[in-house]
C-alpha cells in the first residue's frame, strides 16, 4: 500500500462572493478526489482585484470586453503567486494565455439569463433595463425596440441594490442560484436561449493551471464533468474563430444529448437591429469543428464579416 502524502493548493480568485463560492465550490471537490487518491488536499484562497472590479464607472465593453476580469487572476498563477484559478466560464476570453491550461470544466449550471424586476411581457413602452452587457441589451432591442438601456455594473449585491433604479435588471441565473438569493419579492423571469442567447460558457466554472504542473491537471481532470467540458469547448471554439475576443455582442450555447451536439449562435449589430443566429447538430466527437463552422457561416455567408468592418 503506498504512503499517503499531503498537498497544498492555492487557488487564485476574484474577491467577490460569487467568485469565492465557486472557488469553495471547486475545493471541495478536488479535496473529496484527493481523499480517494488518499491524499490530504488542503486548498489556500489567493484573492485578486482586478482592473475591472477596481474600475465600475468604465462600461466592461470600453474596458476590452472579455478577459478584462481574469488577466490579474491568471497572472497570479503565472507567476507562481498561486497554483491554479477558478474562473466563471463567460469571463474568459477565447485564447488560453501562452504557458496555461484549463485542466477541468466541472458540471455547468443553469446557462440561462435571468430577467429581474418584470418579466420580459410585462415590461411597459420605454422601460428601462440596466445591463453591462451588450450581448442582453442587443437582443433584448431587437424583440423589444421600444426599451431603453442603463449600464449597470458591480457584484451581484451592488447589482441587486440599484435594481429598483429601473424597470429591470438582467443577471446570469447561475449567480443568482450558486448564492441561493431570495428573490420571492421580485418579479422575475427566466429567459429562455430561443429569447436571449446565453453567452460564451455561462453557468460553467473553469480552472485553469499551468500547462507543465503534469500532476496537478490530472488531479484536476477528475472534477471535470465530461458533457460540460465538450459544450464549453464547442461554444469558445465559435468565438475564436470569430477573432478572440469579438468586440460586437456574441453568443453560443450548446447542449449534448447522448453523442450528439446542439449548438446555437449569434453574432448582432450593438443596437440590436439586426441579429444573425445559426443552429446546427453533430456529433459530439465533432464540438470544436462545428464551433468554427458557425462562426464562419455568420461571418462569411450571412453579413457578420460586414458587421465587424461597420464597428
Amino acid at each position: 500500500m503506498s504512503a499517503s502524502r499531503s498537498l497544498h493548493v492555492r487557488a487564485a480568485t476574484r474577491a467577490s462572493a460569487l467568485a469565492q463560492w465557486q472557488t469553495d465550490a471547486v475545493s471541495e471537490a478536488l479535496i473529496e478526489v484527493a481523499a480517494r487518491a488518499d491524499i490530504t488536499l488542503t486548498v489556500e484562497k489567493v484573492l485578486v482585484e482586478t482592473t475591472a472590479d477596481q474600475r465600475l464607472d468604465i462600461p466592461i465593453h470600453a474596458m476590452g470586453g472579455k478577459g478584462v476580469f481574469v488577466k490579474e487572476v491568471q497572472a497570479a498563477v503565472l507567476d507562481g503567486r498561486a497554483d491554479i484559478a477558478v474562473h466563471s466560464g463567460k469571463d474568459l476570453p477565447a485564447i488560453t494565455p501562452e504557458g496555461l491550461v484549463i485542466a477541468a470544466v466541472p458540471l455547468r449550471a443553469d446557462a440561462r439569463d435571468l430577467l429581474i424586476g418584470s418579466t420580459l411581457d410585462d415590461l411597459t413602452t420605454g422601460a428601462v433595463v440596466a445591463s453591462g452587457s451588450i450581448r442582453r441589451r442587443a437582443q433584448l432591442a431587437h424583440l423589444r425596440p421600444d426599451l431603453r438601456f442603463a449600464d449597470l455594473r458591480g457584484n451581484i449585491a451592488t447589482r441587486l441594490a440599484k435594481a429598483d433604479g429601473f424597470d429591470a435588471i438582467v443577471m446570469a441565473a447561475a449567480a443568482v442560484d450558486r448564492l441561493d438569493l431570495d428573490l420571492s419579492d421580485r418579479a422575475i423571469e427566466l429567459l429562455d436561449p430561443a429569447v436571449m442567447l446565453p453567452q460564451v460558457a455561462q453557468g460553467a466554472m473553469v480552472v485553469e493551471c499551468r500547462s507543465d504542473a503534469l500532476a496537478l491537471s490530472e488531479l484536476l481532470a477528475l472534477i471535470e464533468d465530461p458533457a460540460s467540458r465538450i459544450a464549453v469547448d464547442a461554444e469558445r471554439s465559435f468565438l475564436a474563430e470569430l477573432g478572440g475576443d469579438c468586440d460586437l455582442p456574441a453568443g453560443a450555447y450548446a447542449t449534448l444529448h447522448g453523442n450528439i451536439l446542439e449548438m446555437e449562435a449569434i453574432l448582432a449589430s450593438e443596437d440590436g437591429s439586426t441579429v444573425l443566429r445559426e443552429r446546427r447538430r453533430v456529433p459530439a466527437h465533432d464540438a470544436v469543428a462545428v464551433g468554427r463552422e458557425l462562426a464562419r457561416e455568420l461571418l462569411d455567408h450571412r453579413g457578420g464579416a460586414e458587421l465587424l468592418r461597420d464597428r
